[in-house]
Order: C-alpha cells, then structure tokens, then sequence
C-alpha cells in the first residue's frame, strides 16, 4: 500500500496538462439538492430546516431516524456500507458503532451550495452522495452576508447564525456559524418523546487566493459539535459527537488537487437515563487522512476526466460496563480493534458526444483496500471465533459503468448499467458484539468474507414543456455475496436482554427494485402543482422480505408565488406497510397522510417565513424509524434571514 501512495503522489506531480471544462447535458440519474447560493431561498419550505430534512426530499434517499438528530441516510433502499458519503469530494469514517453520526450530521445547511446524489456508479454500490459547500469567487472587492434566526413551538427548536462572504480580485472568504438547540419533542395527540433533545454548533469557514490567473489555492476548515444528545429509540444517548475537517486544494484550470485530515470523535453513554441494567460508556474515534487529484477536459467529441486518490483511517471504538456491586471489576472491550484503511484508486470517465441528441458514459476504476487490525487485543479477541484469520487483509476492488442519453426537444432519455464491489465495513468485518436494538441480537464481523458485488440497471425517461414535466425513474440491484447478519444459535449475547448473537455472512444473491414518478404542471405564472410516488421493494436468498425498504410514498402540494409573497400547502403521506420482516424486528405499520402549510414575504433585504408542519396533529410513524418511535405532531415555526 505505501508503494501505491507513492506511485499515486508521484503522478499528481508529472500531470501538468490542463484543460477547459465545458457544460454537458443534464444526467437524470443524479439528483442536485439546491440548499443556497449567496442567501437562503423563499422558494424552499422552511428554509432554516435540518440538512436530514432537505435530503427526505429525494428520491433516491431515505433517512432512518433514531431521534430528532443525525438520521442515517440510504440510498437507492440501502444502508449506508453501501454508500459513500463525500464532503466537498473529502472521504470521512463515522466514529460511532451504532451509526448515530453518519457524515451528513458533522455539515450545516448554512455550509452547503447543493448536495450531489447519485443513484449507482461511482465507488459504491447504492450511490454516492457529495456535500458540495459555497464558496466565493474572485472579483470586485465586496463584503455581503446574512444573519438568521428561526424557532419551532414543538420541542422549543431554535437556530441561530449567520454568514459572510469577502470578495476581492485575489481573495475570497467565506465564514458561517449556526447554532441549534431543541428539548423533546410532542408526538402526534400530545404524547412527550423522551430523549430526543439535542445542541449543536457549528463553524465553517474556507478562503481562496489567486496564485495567477491560472491557478488559485484553496483552504476549508470545518468544526462541528453536538453535545446532549438524546436518542429515544436507542438504550444509550451521546454526551459528544465532535467533528473537525480541514482541508488544502491547489486547483488550475480543470487540474485540482486536495489533500485533506478529518477527526471524528463519538461519545455514546446512558448517564441521563434513570433505570438501566448496567452503566456504559462506548466511545469511538476515527482519524482519515488523504488526498484526490482530478484532471478534466475536452478532446474532440470527448469530455472526459480522470481521478487518482487515496486515504488512510483508523477507528477505534470500546466498551466500559460499570458493575453494580462494590468490589467487582467493571468489564471491558474493544468493539471496533484499531482497524486500519489503506485505499487507493485510479478512475476515469469519458462522456462521448456521438451527435446532437445521443451521447454516451463509460466510467471505470479500480482500488486496492487493505485492511489491518491495529490493537493486539482487539485481534486476540476477534480469534476465539476465528483462530486462523490474518492481521492484514488486501483486496481488489472493481467498478464499471456505462450509460446512454438521448436529449431532444420535450425529450430526455437515460439508461446505464453498472458493475461495481465493495469491501465489509468496519463492523461487518471486525466489530465485536456490537448491540442492535431494532432486532436486539448482538452482532459480530466476519473478516473472512468476500467483497460484496452489485450488477445495477438505472432508467429515467423526461417530458417536458413549459408549463407541465413529468419524470419516470427507475433501478434494479442484483446483489451477489449479499453481507447481512445471522443469528448463530451457538453463540452466548453478551448484552443484557439480548435475544441472541447475529454473526455476518454472506447471501448467494438479493435483488432491489426502486421506482419514481414526479410531475409538476404549472397554472400560470403564479400556481404550481407538483407531486411525486415512490416504491421499493427487496428480497434475497430464503428472505422474502429485506428490513428497512420503502413502501408505496406519495406527496402533493400547491405553491403560490406572485412578486415578494409565496405559500403552498403540501400532503405526505404513505400506504400501509405490510411487506415487513420479524426476524429483523420490523412489524406492520398503518398508512397515513400529513399536511403542512408554509408561506413566506421578501422584503428588500429580509425574508419572514412561517408555516404549519403535521397540522392535524397526526400521530405516526414510518418504516424508516427505528424502533417504531412515533414522528413530530403539530408543529410552528417561524424563519427570519437577514441579508446585506
């Protein structure tokens, strides 16, 4: 692995060729998120909402909810092993072994310009999703910013920040800072949600300075902090979720190179909890280091790009129980044993222009992972179920992709079929009886295991004229060595009132079938009605059902816009679930239907925004929250930005 480094940091430094990037037409297979550009947007129904709630939006991802903070995302109906998660292109490990701080929870919404989805391709499996941040651009010497408040009655939520933005001919600056604080929650009929407070903070800043004018650098840096906070579907809340990212690009036309460190430490205890069984602290830490260098231009009829990248992680995670009778030891282990990352990659893409309407993909990588447990006792006791496994672990990792797009007048066509392997995660790999409170079995990796292999078909057909479009997407996943974990009946649980110990292994096969409808017509200038359907559906080898997939979605609104003024009201709502899976500690689930109502007045440099969420005080849950906790009832909340 330190040869491949060397050999990748080597061809960063003899590619000095650069090229003039170019537009190429619209990929219907990605999905653009639209957070902000210089200030916050009239147009979205509550501005200052959580980056959680922007992503629902999608149609390529679910949140999975553990509390009022930090849902995991999945994509295309999978979890996040499955997914890759980047931050302005940077790749970021979670720290915690209950995934109660995926990378999403460590940005702002305040931070971001759009959010990059991808359905399949790329160096995963599912997708991938890029958190693309704003940032300024050089040009006439100019100060301007914003600063916002907002509050929601349920749960008293507020948020508090504000931004800058400095432009002049050779530098730019760009700061923002947010601030969020919410008690429990009221469910709908007024039931409290325990344990779902939560603080945050978070400070964002990156600066750029022109070298010429062919090449700039760049810096960013990120802290985020979370302390208090509740998980009501969990047994365990977190008194810390600490994030700093930092990060240096020199970038020259279409050449730029980043390299880039993040830290990421996880504190899970159940301190604030009156009655457990037994006190624990379960902290985690992780440490990713590396870089990326792309090249991009045009040749003839091609647009093409090429990657190199390459990073290191460590995580490391243990468990303390604290015992309740005076003189004995307290227990203690290494959940996650010090696993150390070596990847590296090499990648390319070339979208070839074969005439006006048709162009076509090809997108290809290969990496090489390796793997080594770091800490001798994690390693001694991953050995008592594996006396003959290696410390060290190489493997192979391949990816293929190609596409064809026709795009012609009221016509836009995509299809795409892709190949592409993962390796296990940390925990499907290494972890050690590491408790899941939705089907409550311990779990334990599997570091003999194959990589997993995907073969995905993706379609996506648009209409479109001015005043009304339709979309219809859709995707298939045929799975091989599916990584899923099973109960082992000769193991002992480890945590009190466990039901058993799960150990992962591998299915010959499961299959994954994701569809959407979206369709927007407008009634003048002034009336909008959109509206959009979901559907997944997953199976695998002798299991009919696969946890956590999305039944029949829908939602429905009308938005009025004329001049400063703007309101719309919308319904979300979803079918029964009734293809659910005991075995994974799912359970049937009613449908429902919520309405919300939002409306907003721009004045010249302040906008107010208010609005009504869940206003019949429903009271529901969904199939993607965990342990069934039920969602927010009625809900007011006012937004207030000021911009200069």
């Amino acid at each position: 692995m330190r040869k491949l480094f060397i050999l990748c940091v080597a061809l960063l430094y003899t590619s000095t060729a650069y090229s003039q990037t170019d537009s190429i037409k619209t990929d219907l297979l990605k999905e653009v998120v639209i957070i902000h550009k210089r200030s916050l947007s009239d147009k979205t129904d509550k501005p200052l909402s959580s980056l959680d709630k922007y992503l629902e939006n999608s149609d390529i991802v679910n949140m999975v909810r553990r509390g009022a903070y930090a849902w995991e995302p999945y994509l295309n109906g999978m979890s996040s092993e499955r997914s890759v998660v980047t931050i302005d292109g940077m790749r970021i490990y979670a720290a915690c072994t209950d995934k109660m701080d995926p990378v999403t929870s460590y940005v702002e919404t305040t931070n971001l310009s759009a959010i990059n989805v991808h359905s399949a391709g790329g160096p995963a499996i599912s997708g991938t999703m890029d958190l693309v941040r704003k940032k300024g651009t050089f040009g006439e010497k100019e100060l301007s910013g914003m600063a916002f408040a907002g509050f929601e009655t349920n749960g008293s939520q507020r948020v508090i920040g504000g931004a800058e933005s400095f432009t002049q001919p050779k530098l730019f600056t760009n700061v923002d800072f947010t601030y969020r604080h919410a008690d429990n929650y009221k469910a709908g009929g007024g039931e409290e949600v325990l344990y779902a407070q939560y603080t945050k903070y978070n400070v964002s800043a990156i600066a750029g300075y022109k070298l010429n004018e062919h090449a700039q650098l760049e810096a960013s840096l990120i802290y985020d902090r979370a302390v208090n906070v509740g998980y009501p579907a969990l047994t365990m809340d977190v008194s810390l979720a600490r994030g700093i990212i930092a990060s240096v690009a020199y970038i020259r036309h279409g050449w730029q190179t980043k390299i880039y460190y993040n830290t990421i430490n996880h504190i899970m205890d159940d301190s604030k909890r009156p009655v457990v069984a037994i006190r624990m602290d379960m902290p985690g830490w992780s440490k990713t280091a590396g870089f990326y260098s792309t090249l991009q231009g045009i040749t003839k009829n091609h647009h093409w790009k090429a990657n190199i990248n390459g990073h290191f992680n460590k995580s490391l995670a243990d468990m303390t129980m604290y015992s309740n009778t005076a003189g004995e030891k307290d227990m203690y282990m290494l959940t996650w044993p010090g696993v150390l990352t070596y990847y590296g990659e090499i990648s390319g893409e070339d979208n070839y222009t074969l005439s006006s309407k048709w162009h076509a993909t090809l997108n290809g990588g290969v990496g090489i992972q390796n793997n080594v447990v770091d800490n001798q006792q994690g390693y001694e006791s991953l050995t008592i179920f594996y006396p003959n496994m290696d410390r060290s672990r190489t493997r192979l990792l391949k990816r293929l992709s190609t596409g064809l797009n026709y795009d012609h007048k009221k016509w836009q066509y995509t299809i795409a079929a892709t190949y592409g392997e993962r390796a296990p995660s940390v925990s499907e790999g290494y972890g050690y009886y590491l408790y899941n409170s939705f089907d409550q079995y311990d779990y334990i990796g599997n570091p003999g295991m194959k990589n997993e292999k995907s073969i995905s078909l993706n379609t996506a057909l648009l209409f479109r004229t001015s005043r009304f479009s339709v979309k219809v997407s859709g995707s298939y996943f045929h799975l091989m060595d599916y990584i899923i974990g099973r109960p082992d009946s000769g193991l002992s649980a480890m945590t009190i009132g466990a039901a058993g110990v799960n150990v992962y292994e591998q299915l010959t096969y499961a299959n994954i079938f994701n569809c959407a409808l979206d369709a927007e017509y407008k009634f003048g200038a002034h009336l909008t009605w959109t509206n959009k359907v979901s559907y997944r559906r997953g199976a695998g080898e002798h299991i009919e059902h696969l946890p956590l997939i999305q039944p029949f979605t829908y939602s429905s609104g009308l938005t009025f816009h004329h001049r400063s003024f703007s309101a719309g009201i919308i319904a979300n709502g979803a079918a029964a679930l009734d293809t659910y899976n005991p075995e994974f500690g799912e359970q049937a689930l009613p449908g429902y239907t919520i309405f919300n109502l939002s409306a907003s007045y721009k004045f010249k440099s302040l906008l107010l925004k208010a609005g009504a969420e869940n206003i019949l005080d429903k009271n529901y849950t969904t199939f993607a929250d965990w342990n069934r906790i039920p969602r927010m009832g009625r809900n007011i909340f006012v937004n207030v930005i000021w911009s200069f």
